[in-house]
């Protein structure tokens, strides 16, 4: 059975969206810098205006991110790997490219102008924050694989 066939099964899609908004909340929190105060800025401003944005965004980007993560899960289980979020920060551009294609083509298709401006600002950084969530994200998958 493929991981992304195991995530988005009717008893345990709720409960992997749950805890992947709960890693979202941590990769947030856990940022730094400049660069962290843009995000949790950002994050701050979009949640105040839709509270629901995180896991709205999770549920829906679900089915796709766990289709780009299944190539990998394939190759961690052929090499009876021991942590699938080890595993993707070991490949981290490899991974994190595959899943920002999910988030780029999702944000082409969209006709709203003022998500595609914001997108677009924040394209340039998101590999390197998608790169630091590989571990925690990887973490987070294996537990219902």
């Amino acid at each position: 059975m493929s991981l992304s066939t195991t995530l988005l099964a009717d008893d345990v899609r709720p409960r992997v969206v749950a805890d992947l908004v709960e890693v979202v909340r941590q990769e947030i929190h856990d940022k730094k810098g400049l660069s962290g105060a843009t995000v949790k800025t950002a994050y701050a401003a979009a949640t105040k205006v839709m509270p629901d944005l995180v896991q709205r965004g999770v549920t829906g980007l679900l089915p796709a991110f766990a289709t780009a993560l299944d190539p990998f899960w394939d190759d961690f289980k052929a090499a009876n790997g021991a942590d699938f979020g080890t595993y993707l920060a070991e490949r981290g551009p490899e991974a994190s490219t595959a899943l920002l294609a999910v988030t780029d083509e999702r944000v082409k298709a969209s006709r709203r102008e003022p998500i595609k401006k914001a997108y677009g600002a924040l394209r340039g950084k998101a590999s390197n924050h998608v790169e630091a969530a590989l571990p925690r994200l990887g973490s987070t998958v294996q537990r219902y694989a």
